[in-house]
């Protein structure tokens, strides 16, 4: 009897295209050989049968001879997944090449040629003011730099190379797979290079980075807030082998500071005022981002009565224009008195009653 391929993919004859390919890539992750759960001989299996159902036309004349399909004619008999290649032995077959559709580039044959440098992270801590008019700041950090002497490569002057002698330069070695077919992969000396140092840099020991002290000037912007980050692109760690630098990202805290509230763009601020006031009007000093500024209390002013600053709070991360300041006045009640104060209170409560009488 033949092979099942529905079977040894786990999947149903109605199964669609997507389907196989996806049972098809659970399988070949879990039994590929280099992993710790492989099996060469399931391996192989898998892919056989992929390779009938994975093609339309093969597909239909499995599904016409059904399990007989290892003596089918229309196949001139023998081994699928051979035939798929030609029949051929020991063909040179980059088994990278079908992953890296599968598994984005993660086979066999990845690239490391080049390798972006590391992200930095630091935290600064700003004033409140600053946070809303913005400030220029300088940021010491430590960090890895493309070494100038061998430009980053490693090698002495940058030119001190050998050609690799496991690879013949070509950054892949071939290695032979299920003894059907071989694999190519990145060699392991050169890492995919195709050449290695002869001669190291001094500068770097042969890293092509440096780790250095960095003063670097961030603009915060105006209006930034506690919690948020700027980032700063190719101010990281430099990158291997030429490729990019990471970024530096400046995580800010915001001081607070009494007396000031932050909601959104708007700053609150509270004053306690006494009675007195509040009752007959009159002026306060408040105090603004900006400095001190007079404001009218108006005779009668109820406990909470809340105004408006306008263009006194943040400005707009971003964009024109500034948030308010919210001023919200509560009464002062006094819970001391002396004899005098006591005495007056008295005298205007019986004032103020006189037209409340029906009350008491």
């Amino acid at each position: 009897m033949g092979k099942d391929y529905y079977k040894i993919l786990g999947v149903d004859k109605g199964a669609n295209e997507a389907d196989v390919k996806k049972a098809f890539r659970k399988l070949a992750h879990q039994y590929h050989p280099d992993k710790t759960t492989g099996d060469v001989d399931k391996f192989k299996e898998i892919n056989e049968a992929y390779q009938v159902l994975g093609n339309q036309e093969k597909r239909q004349q499995y599904d016409q001879f059904g399990t007989t399909f290892d003596g089918a004619q229309g196949f001139g008999g023998g081994n699928p997944f051979a035939q798929g290649f030609g029949g051929a032995q020991n063909v040179d077959f980059d088994l990278g090449d079908i992953f890296s559709s599968f598994f984005n580039g993660g086979g066999p044959t990845g690239n490391t040629r080049s390798q972006r440098g590391s992200d930095i992270e630091v935290d600064l801590e700003i004033s409140l003011k600053e946070a809303v008019f913005g400030i220029s700041q300088t940021v010491s950090i430590r960090k890895q730099n493309s070494c100038e002497p061998c430009h980053g490569t490693g090698a002495d002057k940058g030119t001190a190379y050998d050609e690799c002698k496991t690879c013949g330069g070509s950054g892949k070695v071939t290695t032979t797979v299920m003894g059907t077919f071989r694999t190519q992969t990145v060699c392991p000396d050169c890492r995919g290079k195709g050449k290695t140092i002869k001669d190291k840099c001094g500068a770097c020991s042969g890293q092509g980075v440096i780790t250095e002290n960095a003063d670097i000037k961030a603009e915060i912007p105006a209006g930034i807030d506690e919690g948020q980050a700027i980032r700063l692109a190719g101010q990281g760690n430099a990158g291997k082998n030429g490729s990019a630098a990471g970024d530096l990202y400046i995580n800010i805290h915001v001081k607070p500071e009494a007396g000031f509230e932050r909601q959104g763009f708007d700053l609150v601020t509270e004053y306690d005022v006494p009675f007195t006031m509040t009752a007959l009007g009159g002026d306060i000093k408040v105090k603004t981002i900006d400095g001190q500024v007079k404001l009218k209390i108006p005779a009668g002013t109820p406990s909470g009565k809340k105004f408006i600053l306008k263009d006194k709070g943040v400005t707009h991360l971003k964009s024109r224009g500034r948030g308010d300041q919210i001023v919200i006045i509560n009464v002062d009640v006094p819970t001391k008195l002396s004899k005098k104060q006591k005495k007056l209170l008295e005298e205007l409560n019986e004032e103020l009653i006189k037209d409340k009488k029906s009350w008491f």
